[in-house]
């Protein structure tokens, strides 16, 4: 899995799409996700791609398939041990 923000400052995009043609010219399947506006480390989106990357772990290592749009925000509320 390849993912890249597109307005990575850090890794220009196009560092992503050289590893891109490099593996459809040796004819090996991937899967790549862009996200638009993102800068380095995916800010807004950050949470869209922990989800991204929990269902590629849950479909590629343990064989099935993940939740659909799990929602991965913040509990609610204080949340740990009462003082």
């Amino acid at each position: 899995m390849l993912a890249h923000g597109t307005m990575d400052t850090n890794v220009p995009p196009y560092q992503t799409m050289l590893i891109a043609d490099a593996l459809i010219k040796a004819n090996k399947d991937f899967d790549l996700l862009m996200i638009p506006n993102a800068n380095h480390g995916y800010g807004a989106a950050s949470t869209y791609m922990m989800r991204r990357r929990w269902d590629f772990f849950v479909k590629w290592l343990m064989g099935t398939e993940p939740p659909p749009e799990h929602d991965f925000a913040a509990p609610t509320g204080r949340g740990g041990p009462p003082l």
